[in-house]
Formats: structure tokens, sequence, C-alpha cells
């Protein structure tokens, strides 16, 4: 990770458990470096974004099978219907709501 990121960053996971980051800016290009933070914990983080991922959308923050627990704020908030690798875009396209 760079020393010393400047600037807010492009993605904010929430618990240090978290398997996936959420986007808060417009315009997350695949290809950026991203620069993010655990919110719980300030801790910073960067990973590489394989996907345009719209804000408001998550990142995978590791690798994720058809079939995992998907977790956000700490808690299980889904499971994957197709896999997702580390950096790439999780939405209603790989990732389902457990409630339905």
């Amino acid at each position: 990770m760079s020393a010393a990121h400047k600037g807010a960053p492009h993605l904010l996971a929430h618990n240090p458990r978290d398997n996936v980051a959420v986007a808060v800016v417009e315009g997350l290009k695949a290809g950026t470096r991203a620069f993010g933070v655990v919110t719980e914990t300030d801790q910073p983080f960067e990973i590489d974004v394989h996907d345009d991922i719209p804000i408001g959308h998550k990142v995978a923050l590791q690798d994720l099978g058809d079939g995992d627990t998907v977790i956000k704020y700490g808690e299980d908030v889904g499971r994957m219907v197709a896999r997702a690798a580390k950096g790439r875009h999780v939405h209603t396209q790989n990732m389902k709501t457990k409630r339905w």
C-alpha cells in the first residue's frame, strides 16, 4: 500500500470481517488501484478493481465462490450464486439475499 494516501476513499468496508466493500465514489473504473478504509478500525487498504463498479455496489475483498456467505457490516447479508474473484463486482448477478 502507498505510504500515505491522501484524499477520500473509493471503497468502504464496515467491519474487519467484511469480505466485500462498497463503492462510495461515482465512476470507479476497472483497472483502478482503489483506496479503501475499514470504518470500524480506520484501517486503510488498497485493492485492484477489475470491473466498473457503480456507486453503492460491492467489490469482493477476497475470492468468493458459489455458495459462499457475503459478509457486510460484519453480518451475513447473502450468498454468492456465482463466483467473484477479488476485486470483482458483487451485485444481483452473482449474489442473492438469503431472505427470499
